[in-house]
C-alpha cells in the first residue's frame, strides 16, 4: 500500500461541518466514507452502515468524514445535489429509483441524515490523452493482480478501459489518487494519519475488526 496520509484526501467543499484540515484530525481513527449521490449500494447498505459505526465508534476515537465523489453520471452526481441531500433528504436519478422501489422514501427523501462532515472531492476537466500508457497505466492502478490474467483477458481489460476513458470528461482528484475502484469504498487512517486500509463493495463488511485494532493502537 503507497505511503498516503490524511493530507493526500483533497476536499473542494465541505456542505457539512467545516473542518480546516484533515490533518487536525490526527489523534483520531478516521474513516473517509466515499460514495456518489448516484449510488444506490451507498443508500441502501455502505452509509446506513457507516452511520452506526459512528455511534457506535465516536467515543471510543473514530472520526467519520463523507466525501462525495463523481466518476460517472456527472449531471447526477454534483455539488448541488449533494447539498439538497444534506439540506433536506432528497436524492437523485439511480439511487431514488432504488428507494422507491424498496418503499423507503418520502416524497423522494430520506428518513435520516448524515450525522458527520460531508465534503465533496475535487472534480475537474480530464483532458489527459488516451494513450496505450495511460491505458495500461490505469488497469494496473485498479487492479492489483493485473498481471495474474491470461494475455487474453488483459486485452479485454485494455478495451474496456480504454473505452472509459475515452468517454470520461471529468476526473475526482481523491478518488483517482488512491485508485478507488468504484463507490462506496473507505479508506481508513491510523492515529498517525497514515493510510492502513481501503475497502470497496461488500468488502466493507469486514471493516469493524479493523477500526477496532486500529482504536486499540
Amino acid at each position: 500500500m503507497n505511503d498516503y496520509t490524511l493530507s493526500d484526501v483533497t476536499v473542494e467543499t465541505w456542505v457539512q461541518g467545516n473542518i480546516d484540515t484533515l490533518e487536525s484530525l490526527t489523534g483520531s481513527v478516521v474513516l473517509i466514507e466515499v460514495f456518489q449521490v448516484n449510488c444506490p449500494g451507498c443508500f441502501i447498505y455502505a452509509l446506513p452502515t457507516a452511520i452506526q459505526w459512528h455511534q457506535h465508534y465516536q467515543d471510543q476515537g473514530l472520526a467519520i468524514i463523507g466525501l462525495a465523489t463523481a466518476f460517472e453520471d456527472y449531471d447526477q452526481n454534483t455539488l448541488t445535489n449533494l447539498q439538497r441531500l444534506i439540506d433536506t433528504g432528497e436524492v437523485f436519478g439511480e439511487t431514488r429509483k432504488a428507494l422507491t422501489h424498496q418503499g423507503v422514501l418520502t416524497d423522494g427523501k430520506l428518513d435520516w441524515r448524515l450525522p458527520f462532515p460531508v465534503g465533496m472531492d475535487r472534480i475537474v476537466p480530464d483532458i489527459q490523452p488516451v494513450t496505450q500508457e495511460r491505458v495500461v497505466d490505469y488497469a494496473k492502478q485498479c487492479l492489483p493482480s493485473f498481471h495474474e490474467y491470461s494475455m487474453d483477458q488483459q486485452q479485454k481489460i485494455f478495451q474496456q478501459v480504454r473505452t472509459y476513458l475515452k468517454q470520461k470528461t471529468m476526473k475526482a482528484e481523491t478518488f483517482e489518487r488512491f485508485a478507488l475502484q468504484g463507490t462506496p469504498s473507505s479508506l481508513l487512517f491510523d492515529r498517525k494519519g497514515h493510510l492502513q486500509h481501503v475497502s470497496f463493495g461488500d468488502q466493507l463488511r469486514h471493516l469493524p475488526s479493523v477500526i477496532e485494532k486500529y482504536l486499540r493502537l
